[in-house]
């Protein structure tokens, strides 16, 4: 498994360009240190949180009712205190912080949080975070200060779903009047505010004067938008940016660069073959062989640079405590091979497996320009190979895929470190994307989701694997470590397990950069 050409030259180019040292001048070249250029892979698509801004509670621009802090645990963001559940669980009140503004200028209240979570409920307004809060039936203003939220079922993960940036009310009512979510102006309660987004090139935020917990020393944020790997390296390594992330093989070039360093994150982001319906990755036995086949410890050691653990179900390492150790897939081609066999897949003169005259062949899309995913795509093309299934690669941009996930099998990515149900149930419960359904992993994740007792919770996420290795719909090959390259100017870089979702505007190294300061 050879790694890509133009990755290898930017390497030898960057190590060549390296050298020691403590410092280096800003990006922006501020003496103060107030502002910092980043660089991003990919452009958010909007900046409401009703369409998924921000969905993991990091979103710079807003704040929620609560925070995930770096240990995964959530604290009062917006809320005074936190969410007080109610005794059978159907219902969770919030008291709201007092004498907090909107960038506009706006008081905050709970009539925002009302107006922002019906919208949410509300099939008019087109929401696309509303599946994400099934069984969330209703809130309302008790009082000048508190809110209630009520639930068809109880669910134990609800209070991480608060995490949702709150909008003024005073921007919502537009819907009932045609104006779509998409064209509500980004404004929050945030550390930073939009000043300027170039599409297609950059964004400026700016700190938040007014902001409850005060101003950022970081005064000017600016994200540059690169999607390709290695050019974002060139770039970084030409001083145009104050932090990226880097697949491990790019970033490692920057491990004694002057003023640089190279950080990683453990993280609860699986990569895995998704496997829609069909003759060829609808079956049973081509399903189990190909995570049979697959050499998960080769893919990280050799593919990853170690920067990763080998996984063989939805539930990642990263949650322990709700981990099945027996529940895994071993490497072995033999009993591929026979399992394929069996079932009547016969290698034709070609090495390709045949059953009723059909080819044992599909195609796996993967996000092009993505050095990891692209990796890893062939590593997995080559191992399936060996017990006779050929995989077609075919590299597309994000536009093209979504039609595509019925049909052809994904490079896949995702995955929270805060709750098994967050993690896994939207991936593996019958009407995900890919078509996989299954009775008994189905009631695994309902029990999982609904049960509130912790012992309780972490037996069904167990009987859940159990059930899936049974019958996988997919091939889960690993939790990939998020590399990074940061300039060491400022102080404040605080150690997290990376959620799928990060960036210059959401988790990373710039999580908490609110609370970062100049060196």
């Amino acid at each position: 498994m050879r790694p890509l050409l133009p990755t290898l030259v930017v390497v030898a180019l960057l190590a060549a360009a390296g050298c020691t040292g403590d410092t280096t001048p800003s990006a922006e070249g501020t003496p103060d240190g107030s502002a910092l250029v980043l660089a991003d892979a990919v452009e958010p698509t909007t900046l409401n949180p009703l369409l998924g801004y921000g969905r993991e509670g990091v979103s710079k621009i807003y704040d929620g009712l609560v925070e995930h802090r770096a240990d995964g645990s959530v604290r009062p963001r917006l809320a005074a205190e936190p969410p007080t559940p109610a005794a059978d669980g159907l219902s969770w009140t919030v008291e709201l912080r007092q004498g907090v503004t909107f960038t506009d200028g706006t008081a905050f209240g709970p009539e925002d949080v009302v107006a922002t979570y019906r919208a949410l409920l509300d099939p008019a307004s087109g929401s696309t975070e509303r599946a994400a809060y099934d069984g969330l039936t209703g809130v309302e203003q008790l009082d000048a200060d508190t809110v209630r939220f009520t639930l068809a079922r109880p669910r134990a993960a609800f209070p991480h779903l608060l995490v949702l940036g709150i909008l003024p009310s005073e921007a919502l009512p537009g819907e009932a009047h045609g104006v779509p979510l998409a064209d509500v102006a980004p404004v929050g309660t945030g550390p930073y505010r939009l000043v300027e987004w170039r599409k297609g090139d950059r964004m400026v935020l700016e700190a938040n004067t007014a902001h409850f917990d005060g101003e950022p020393k970081i005064r000017k944020l600016t994200v540059v938008f690169v999607p390709d790997d290695n050019t974002r390296a060139q770039r970084m390594q030409a001083g145009e940016f104050d932090g990226t992330e880097l697949p491990p093989r790019l970033a490692a070039a920057f491990g004694n660069a002057n003023g640089m360093r190279v950080i990683t994150h453990r993280s609860a982001d699986l990569r895995a073959v998704t496997l829609p319906g069909g003759p060829v990755t609808g079956d049973s036995a081509i399903r189990m062989a190909l995570n049979l086949a697959v050499d998960r410890e080769d893919l990280v050691d050799n593919l990853l640079g170690g920067k990763g653990e080998p996984e063989s179900t939805p539930v990642p390492a990263a949650l322990p405590e709700f981990v099945e150790t027996a529940a895994e897939f071993p490497h072995d081609e033999a009993l591929a091979g026979l399992l394929l066999d069996q079932a009547g897949w016969v290698r034709g003169v070609d090495g390709v497996r045949v059953r009723d005259g059909v080819p044992a062949r599909f195609t796996l899309m993967y996000p092009i320009g993505d050095v990891v995913r692209a990796d890893l795509a062939t590593g997995f093309a080559a191992d399936a190979k060996a017990v006779g299934v050929e995989v077609q690669l075919a590299g597309l941009g994000w536009d093209a895929i979504p039609a595509r996930l019925g049909a052809d099998a994904l490079l896949h990515g995702g995955g929270s470190p805060f709750d098994p149900d967050l993690a896994v149930h939207q991936r593996l419960h019958t009407g995900n994307p890919w078509g996989y359904a299954n009775p008994q992993v189905d009631a695994a994740l309902d029990a999982g989701r609904s049960l509130l007792d912790p012992a309780q919770r972490a037996a069904a996420y167990k009987q859940l694997q159990r059930a899936y290795v049974a019958a996988p719909g997919m091939v889960v090959l690993a939790s990939v470590q998020h590399t990074y390259v940061v300039r060491e100017n400022w102080n404040g870089y605080q150690e997290v397990v990376d959620p799928y979702t990060r960036g210059a505007l959401s988790w990373g190294p710039w999580w908490n950069l609110e609370e970062w300061t100049p060196r």
